[in-house]
């Protein structure tokens, strides 16, 4: 079983730059992918980026240049580090794993970027 808790989302101007936390607890090693993704009032959840076990990385192109996934192994904890927030970027983030066998979800963060 994992756990995911997401935190760091908030209000913020457009332009400006928020940190996004993922805290993964229980059965996380060897998973295959975590990832971030978001949901837009009306929209489908979409992948934002994700990071495999190894490190490869790859992202949406809306974000690609403004949005970095990293992840510490050894505290089990996944970021995104956003920068130049857009208007566009409002929704729900959410914490995913995928560990081979399934699906994991956090909850959600909700990340405001007002113009």
């Amino acid at each position: 079983q994992v756990n995911l808790v997401e935190s760091g989302g908030g209000l913020v101007q457009a332009g400006g730059s928020l940190r996004l936390s993922c805290a993964a607890s229980g059965s996380t090693f060897g998973f295959k992918l975590m990832g971030w993704y978001r949901q837009a009032p009306g929209k489908q959840r979409e992948l934002v980026a994700r990071i495999s076990y190894g490190g490869t990385t790859n992202y949406a192109d809306s974000v690609k240049g403004r949005f970095t996934i990293s992840r510490d192994m050894s505290t089990k904890t996944m970021y995104l580090q956003m920068n130049s927030l857009k208007v566009e970027d409002t929704a729900v983030y959410y914490c995913n794993l995928n560990n081979w066998l399934r699906d994991y979800w956090g909850q959600g963060t909700q990340v405001t970027v007002s113009s």
